[in-house]
């Protein structure tokens, strides 16, 4: 099964995720993802990363991953957060195109790319961890804080409940809503319009925008890493992860 599907608008690259219709975070798709974005970093000029019509994604596959033992589990967490950290530092401009909800890492991925276009719709958005019993990755923590600021990234931090595409445009979590039937080519006007952009001085702008949050997460992300994967195994933890796995 194929997890990504890949497009080239003109000098955009489009990638889809394809893992059902949660698009649940598993480790298959982040090992794909990862390779895509890879082999695109030298070939595209932008980037509209898509999900599905009910969820862009669900977040972390809890089934597959409750089973891990830490070593598997620790594999698949640095890569994810690998993924996450080569997603928003790309060179050239990139949007995330949100047809459906965007929970947990699926929110975490949206916001890894510059922009967020979304329907206008109900559909939710928002890092729950703390519910779980963890922590939001410290590289996620750190990114939202810069997009919506310190108060409003406080607040769904602290509360871990999911909100409306229309609450997250209130704050800045979203950029612009879009009827579905425009959303995507919205975003992809946006994009295509800043990729015809000088890629030198666009690249340069960005890594402003980034690099004091990359040399954070490469200080002190294995440390903060080791404390997420400690919270995931400890035992009052892993109940509520089993029941959340349960209802999956």
């Amino acid at each position: 099964m194929t997890r990504i599907v890949r497009e080239h608008q003109g000098n955009v690259a489009v990638l889809t995720l394809n893992n059902g219709v949660t698009n649940a975070i598993s480790p298959d798709l982040v090992g794909e993802l990862s390779k895509n974005l890879h082999e695109i970093r030298n070939e595209a000029k932008g980037l509209l990363l898509c999900g599905g019509d009910k969820f862009f994604s669900i977040g972390f596959d809890l089934p597959a991953l409750i089973t891990m033992n830490r070593a598997e589990m620790s594999d698949f967490f640095y890569q994810f957060n690998q993924l996450t950290l080569d997603l928003y530092t790309l060179p050239f401009p990139s949007a995330c195109v949100l047809s459906g909800h965007a929970i947990a890492g699926g929110n975490i991925l949206a916001m890894a790319c510059d922009y967020r276009f979304a329907a206008s719709a109900t559909n939710k958005i928002g890092v729950n961890e703390v519910r779980l019993g963890l922590p939001v990755p410290y590289l996620a923590d750190m990114i939202l804080r810069q997009i919506v600021g310190d108060r409003a990234a406080t607040g769904m931090l602290y509360g871990g409940e999911f909100i409306s595409f229309t609450a997250a445009a209130a704050i800045g979590l979203i950029d612009e809503t879009h009827p579905e039937e425009r959303l995507k080519q919205a975003a992809m006007e946006k994009i295509a319009g800043l990729a015809v952009l000088n890629a030198l001085a666009f690249s340069a702008i960005k890594t402003n925008r980034f690099e004091e949050i990359k040399n954070h997460y490469e200080k002190n992300g294995r440390l903060k890493n080791e404390f997420f994967l400690d919270c995931w195994f400890s035992e009052s933890t892993r109940e509520t992860l089993g029941a959340a796995a349960r209802k999956f």
